[in-house]
């Protein structure tokens, strides 16, 4: 339950600062999420996943591959993590492709971005793509991937005869065009 805002009254024989504290959120987002998470055997000695910057969004995932392994333009990979979480009801963990190794090598996740669910209790793999002109080599401890963790609302569906209106109607796959708004 949220707490109870002061009413006008009682924040005026308050300081700014309690005024500012008894109205503060339970939860901000700056609030880390608690995730279990468990190290296999082939994980040993891998940093767990690490934001790579203080405000990045994601955490780069390590590949946990014993030997090399080279993946040749259009081959495709199930790279391992070394270790698996249990995600809190109400939350996913999105795998997403890292942009570096997209645009100098070609190298991308065909699922991206991935779906982790809270239920599933697997080694987290990632799947990997060369869609790049040259032969990649993933070795150990290379980040690969990021993953970033989000909230997820249940859905109820209401089933209705028509929808409502809106301005776009059901133009899709490329119905708006490429050219910017402006007309340029």
């Amino acid at each position: 339950m949220p707490p109870e805002h002061p009413k006008p009254e009682e924040s005026l024989e308050e300081s700014p600062e309690e005024s500012v504290a008894s109205i503060a959120p339970l939860f901000s987002g700056n609030d880390p999420i608690p995730v279990a998470i468990t190290r296999l055997a082939h994980g040993a000695g891998l940093p767990l996943p690490t934001p790579a910057t203080e405000h990045a969004a994601g955490m780069d995932l390590c590949a946990a591959v014993a030997e090399a392994v080279v993946l040749k333009p259009g081959e495709r990979a199930l790279i391992p993590t070394g270790f698996a979480i249990a995600l809190p009801l109400g939350f996913e963990a999105q795998i997403r492709p890292r942009s570096g190794l997209a645009l100098k090598h070609g190298i991308t996740l065909p699922n991206a971005p991935g779906t982790i669910d809270a239920d599933y209790r697997g080694e987290l793999g990632v799947i990997f793509a060369n869609q790049g002109m040259e032969d990649f080599t993933v070795t150990r401890g290379m980040r690969i991937a990021q993953m970033v963790v989000a909230a997820v609302n249940p859905v109820r569906w209401q089933e209705v005869g028509d929808l409502a209106p809106s301005s776009r109607g059901e133009g899709g796959f490329g119905s708006t065009g490429t050219s910017s708004r402006n007309g340029e």
